[in-house]
């Protein structure tokens, strides 16, 4: 049964893949929750007096206690309503999951986040980070931990590492038009790409998704205001 919706509040952002992450999750258990807004150049006194290490969202309050960094929240979310579970049943398959779960956040998504960060020059080298994660995931989707997966990662229906992996990989569109690259080519990655295509066609993973103009206009925004600082500082 969903709790009441002050039970739970959501301090996220509207760009972060990390809150999008809590918020797919919300929505595939059937929670009620309050969601704010932050603004993170200017961060709220909520936001700082309940995440005061990292000033960082996304941050749940649960009955006004806060659980913070995405991947815990969605662990927590799993253990206090366990009836729509995302993690598997299996602890083997739970400790895939995790593994790739760390993998995602500490190995493919800085190399995507480099890729926007890098200058002309060191684009190729960048791109080619990228493309050697990806293909540690196809490889796995193709004859090792994942092989014959069902639909998803989660079996038939989306769990934590889909939700880990697919809540970010949308910005690979992104930065695809924003830098013109190619980072995900269907004959490359046909399995990635088919389980993506599969994941954002999801109703609660469109819910969540920003429109695409939007993270367009976005990630144009950043990138003119990252090239000027790099020129004032030559």
């Amino acid at each position: 049964m969903a709790p009441p919706s002050s039970d739970l509040k959501l301090l996220g952002s509207w760009a972060s893949s990390y809150t999008h992450r809590v918020q797919l999750a919300l929505k595939l258990k059937g929670l009620a929750f309050e969601y704010a807004e932050e603004d993170l150049a200017d961060k709220s006194p909520s936001l700082l007096l309940y995440n005061p290490v990292y000033e960082k969202v996304p941050v749940l309050l649960h009955r006004g206690r806060p659980v913070l960094e995405s991947v815990i929240i969605l662990h927590y979310l799993d253990e206090t309503w366990p009836e729509v579970p995302l993690m598997p049943a299996d602890p083997y398959d739970r400790a895939l999951a995790r593994f790739w779960c760390h993998f995602v956040d500490d190995k493919l998504g800085p190399a995507v986040g480099a890729v926007f960060a890098s200058p002309s020059d060191g684009q190729a080298a960048a791109v080619e980070q990228v493309h050697e994660n990806l293909r540690l995931v196809e490889r796995e989707l193709r004859e090792g931990a994942f092989a014959g997966r069902r639909r998803f990662f989660g079996g038939d229906k989306i769990g934590v590492l889909d939700i880990v992996l697919g809540c970010g990989s949308y910005w690979l569109a992104v930065f695809e038009e924003v830098m013109e690259v190619k980072l995900v080519d269907p004959e490359a990655f046909p399995l990635f790409h088919s389980w993506l295509r599969d994941f954002e066609a999801q109703e609660e993973v469109k819910a969540i998704i920003p429109a695409i103009d939007r993270l367009l206009e976005y990630a144009r925004g950043v990138r003119q205001m990252m090239l000027g600082l790099s020129t004032r500082q030559q």
